[in-house]
């Protein structure tokens, strides 16, 4: 990561050269091309479309889950690409050295508490925490930001106590089970990340060229980070939707009675099943046939590690680092969460 040069900022910052995978720079070059026309085929077949996915329940519902992933996401990645863009233009190097603390550790715990001041889903922190990393924060810290931003934010801990009336556990436990998974694999990447693991910025990450107005460097750098962290989002849930109506009810009713089974079938189907950090309660409230304690799980590992966010990642950071973090990720978020959903809200 060291030794590369890049294109000076009007706040002193330099960019990474082009890179990643050829998928990726595909992706990044003709996503809002295949996003348009995907709008436009879409409008133009709405009848024939709308005839197809009546005539099966299971495209029915694989159509509003991948509607209400989207519709759901979309405005919270646009306040994440919106700060994401804040922070190329307007946060310089100095500021961050200023703001989190030389001493790594303590740079970990307060990016992990600053998560709670933005009420976002998982899907618009990833492009920050990104940002962050650009700007010289470690790495160690971005990560923690993004994984407690999605989480312990006051957006998601109201969600969780309307969709768990009388229930005051199950809001402590989310909010401690997560910040722990945040610091807990913020000093994991600390002690044992390599920078190598990622990849250099895509293609296009000039928008930061000097000569321009912080504004336009504003303006260019949201857009970029949002068409590519769209793209990848369109992806995930899609993945979300086809994997939703393959699980049946039944599996819940079966898993009630065998707690310690049930809690890591509700960490895997986090990783499916989970849409965004503000709807996952309501979710895992109507699996009402299951104990609080796995379905406590499940609103834990599901803001951490999920397909959409798998693929978000990998788009952003590059595969070699997506498939390190993310099995490390959903071990610690799924001990963190049953740890504090027995320690607030017991066996039950």
């Amino acid at each position: 990561m060291s030794g590369h040069t890049g294109h000076a900022t009007p706040t002193g910052h330099t960019t990474s050269p082009p890179g990643g995978s050829p998928l990726t720079r595909l992706l990044y070059r003709f996503s809002t091309y295949v996003l348009a026309a995907l709008l436009a085929l879409g409008l133009i077949f709405q009848g024939t479309l709308s005839r197809w996915v009546g005539g099966s329940a299971k495209l029915q519902t694989a159509t509003t889950i991948f509607t209400g992933v989207f519709v759901q996401a979309v405005p919270f990645l646009v306040l994440g690409v919106a700060i994401s863009g804040a922070i190329a233009a307007f946060v310089s190097p100095e500021m961050l050295r200023k703001l989190l603390p030389r001493n790594e550790t303590a740079a970990i715990g307060v990016a992990g508490l600053a998560g709670i001041a933005l009420p976002g889903c998982e899907c618009g922190v990833v492009p920050v925490s990104r940002r962050l990393m650009d700007q010289g924060a470690p790495g160690a810290a971005a990560f923690a930001f993004l994984l407690s931003a999605p989480a312990v934010n006051p957006v998601v801990l109201i969600a969780t106590a309307v969709a768990f009336p009388g229930q005051p556990g199950m809001v402590a436990a989310r909010f401690t089970g997560s910040l722990a998974t945040a610091f807990v694999m913020g000093y994991l990447w600390a002690r044992f990340g390599r920078p190598e693991w990622f990849r250099a910025r895509p293609p296009g990450h000039d928008h930061c060229a000097a000569g321009r107005s912080r504004w336009e460097v504003f303006a260019e750098a949201a857009r970029h980070d949002f068409m590519q962290a769209a793209a990848f989002l369109v992806i995930g849930a899609m993945a979300a939707a086809v994997l939703h109506v393959l699980v049946p009810p039944s599996w819940y009713r079966d898993l009630s009675g065998q707690l310690i089974v049930s809690i890591g079938v509700m960490a895997l189907l986090a990783v499916v099943l989970a849409l965004c950090s503000e709807a996952d309660a309501f979710v895992a409230s109507s699996m009402s046939a299951l104990p609080l304690l796995p379905r406590l799980v499940f609103l834990v590992v599901g803001p951490a590690v999920d397909v959409k966010l798998f693929a978000m990642q990998a788009g952003t950071f590059g595969r070699r680092f997506a498939i390190r973090f993310a099995p490390m990720t959903f071990v610690v978020a799924t001990v963190c969460g049953a740890a504090a959903g027995y320690l607030f809200v017991g066996a039950r």
